[in-house]
């Protein structure tokens, strides 16, 4: 399988994000420059974490608009391609309508960086495939706009299109609507989340949990592949 990660001007999570798939997972992982617009070989497209572009405007707003974005809308046409934003990145997916609502200031209005624990809702995506309906799973945060918001029409959609995938457990860091942590498009291809699984996929990290999504996409595409 093959897994990009997208650098951004301001990404600082891209090398976390390449050592969890090249080094802890052993699969193929290149970086793809954020003016590149030949990504079709790729399987899997990680947006990663940090301040694209100084998060300048807002979270993700000027990155919407690089070109590596619109080659990712062709991308993703095929249900077989992977997108995987975390953070920064979910912002981003946000902002460019992959996928709905917006993210605003943190409810106390300061940087968080600490674990949480997150519930996983829908095991029926490529990205919680191997995880349980209702596994808790403990993922570090890092942000200062992870308070995901979405309008009551809109949640409700996203309730009847099991389109939430992962919940803050316990407590709700940042007052994300309905402790929302991770969602998808309806197709199931894309997924945003706000939480780090990159940082916790060793040990030595407080945490291998994030191993279970990386895991899941693997397995995912394995049997794509078998079935194809």
């Amino acid at each position: 399988m093959r897994f990009g990660v997208v650098v951004f001007p301001g990404s600082n999570c891209d090398m976390d994000c390449y050592w969890a798939v090249k080094e802890v997972l052993g699969q193929r992982c290149d970086y793809i420059w954020y003016q590149e617009t030949d990504i079709g070989e790729f399987d899997c497209i990680i947006l990663p974490g940090g301040f694209s572009y100084g998060d300048y405007l807002r979270a993700g707003a000027i990155a919407k608009v690089s070109p590596v974005m619109s080659a990712l809308r062709e991308f993703v046409k095929n249900p077989d391609k992977l997108v995987l934003g975390i953070c920064n990145g979910f912002q981003i997916l946000l902002e460019a309508g992959f996928l709905p609502g917006a993210m605003l200031r943190n409810r106390n209005l300061r940087f968080i960086c600490e674990y949480v624990e997150v519930v996983v809702e829908n095991t029926d995506t490529p990205f919680t495939c191997l995880c349980q309906r209702g596994e808790v799973l403990s993922i570090p945060i890092a942000h200062a706009e992870g308070n995901y918001y979405i309008d009551p029409v809109g949640l409700e959609r996203l309730k009847r299109n099991s389109q939430i995938v992962f919940r803050y457990h316990g407590r709700n860091p940042n007052g994300s609507v309905y402790d929302i942590a991770g969602i998808c498009n309806e197709q199931r291809n894309v997924l945003g989340m706000m939480p780090h699984p990159e940082r916790c996929c060793e040990s030595i990290l407080g945490s291998e949990d994030g191993l279970k999504i990386f895991n899941s996409i693997v397995s995912y595409h394995e049997r794509q592949s078998v079935e194809a």
